[in-house]
């Protein structure tokens, strides 16, 4: 009687299994995504703030513009004291040398398998910073100029053109005001 049981059991099982077996595989799919680790690589210790490190860097190069800006406005004709402030649309980015590896398996024209793997090229000595193949500088949005002679008309037009020519803004998008 308890093997009559257990082919029923046995058999409701298969039932079942035959049934909803695709909803179950999608099921166990998806637990197995959402436990995955985050996703790709793991990222070196030393490496692992880099988007905030770029960011906390972009900044940092806004503030040694904008004093650079301050110095050099200061020196010409009627501005007398100054301050800049400088609003950034795009921080800019630098892109890296990377060495990348193709490897196949099978046949040339129709491979197997493949896998693809990169490296971030990196300078040699002790130091061994990565090397950068370009660029970008950062966009503006605009900039504004507090300055002693901001309510004279030829030091504003001075200073804008100064400031767009510095930063590539439009004139439009330099404001120029006095000191008070």
């Amino acid at each position: 009687m308890k093997e009559k049981q257990d082919r029923k059991s046995v058999e409701g099982v298969r039932k079942i299994w035959d049934r909803y077996k695709y909803a179950i595989l999608v099921a166990l799919i998806g637990a197995g995504l959402l436990l995955w680790p985050g996703g790709g690589l793991p990222v070196p210790e030393d490496q692992a703030d880099t988007g905030q490190a770029a960011s906390e860097n972009a900044e940092r190069e806004v503030r040694e513009l904008q004093k650079e800006m301050e110095e050099i406005l200061g020196t010409m004709s009627g501005v007398g004291q100054v301050r800049v402030m400088l609003t950034v649309d795009s921080d800019g980015e630098r892109q890296l040398a990377q060495d990348s590896q193709l490897s196949y398996s099978g046949d040339t024209a129709a491979p197997e398998d493949y896998s693809r793997s990169s490296e971030v090229v990196l300078t040699g000595g002790s130091g061994g910073g990565a090397v950068i193949v370009r660029t970008l500088y950062p966009t503006y949005r605009g900039a504004l100029v507090v300055c002693g002679g901001g309510d004279r008309a030829d030091v504003r037009l001075a200073v804008t053109e100064a400031v767009s020519a510095l930063t590539g803004l439009p004139s439009d998008r330099v404001t120029v005001a006095k000191w008070q």
